[in-house]
């Protein structure tokens, strides 16, 4: 297993969560750590809880069984701590279309208490960082998907969090816009420091530098670096593992 080291304060700390929908278990005892300064795939088909446990994460849900922190902030408890840390980019798009780039932008920065001055300051600069720099005063609309998905994350980096979490983020987008997007995220654990939590149902997203942590029917199947996972289930590679992994609990489940 991988987390934290002892005294480290972890960026993302999950504790024996479970949700429901009804009579549907989404998740079931879920319990992983992230510390911070790293780059982690959270891996599972489509059903297999990610966007459920990153709605408890990003408190559009509230935590019915366990426990949710980001830096030592409860996300029930200290949500205004908690959530001050965190940035998100979801699965469906959220930007406003007929607003420009940079409109997109201050607003976002407004929610979060930003001055003018300075949400200007921030915004050109992520703009930058981002490649989209000429495409301030754009409307949303005229931009390409991978182009939105860069404005997203760096909407989401607008006040500075600590803890980036995608869902899905390169969903819809080609080869080219796919590989720019996660490049750039590994740029923000090498060159900012930022946690990222990356969901996905693609195993061509992760390489050897990602930790991995599978999901499958809301349930943690394995969590560590790419060869630990590969070398405790038999594999040659990740998506061997992977399924490996999923075959045996979808037999273990017929089998009951």
């Amino acid at each position: 297993m991988h987390g934290v080291t002892p005294g480290e304060v972890a960026a993302l700390k999950v504790e024996n969560v479970s949700h429901a929908y009804g009579s549907r278990r989404a998740l079931e005892q879920v319990s992983f750590t992230l510390a911070a300064s790293t780059f982690t795939v959270l891996l599972g088909l489509n059903g297999a809880g990610k966007s459920t446990l990153f709605s408890l994460i990003t408190r559009l849900y509230g935590t019915q069984e366990g426990r949710i922190a980001i830096f030592d902030h409860d996300v029930s408890r200290a949500s205004g701590e908690a959530l001050r840390r965190l940035g998100v980019v979801f699965q469906p798009r959220t930007l406003d279309l007929d607003l420009s780039v940079m409109q997109n932008l201050r607003y976002h920065a407004a929610l979060h208490g930003i001055g003018p001055a300075q949400a200007q300051q921030r915004a050109r600069a992520l703009l930058e960082r981002v490649g989209l720099a000429d495409r301030a005063r754009d409307k949303v609309r005229n931009l390409s998907g991978g182009q939105m998905r860069r404005v997203e994350i760096a909407r989401a980096l607008l006040h500075r969090p600590q803890l980036l979490v995608l869902d899905e983020p390169t969903v819809g987008l080609d080869i080219k816009a796919r590989a720019d997007i996660l490049a750039h995220a590994h740029r923000l654990v090498a060159e900012e420091g930022v946690c990222v939590l990356w969901a996905t149902h693609l195993v061509d997203e992760i390489d050897e530098r990602a930790l991995v942590i599978v999901l499958h029917h809301g349930r943690l199947l394995a969590h560590g670096t790419v060869a630990q996972v590969v070398g405790a289930n038999g594999g040659t590679d990740i998506r061997a593992a992977f399924t490996a992994l999923t075959q045996e609990r979808a037999d273990a489940s017929e089998a009951t």
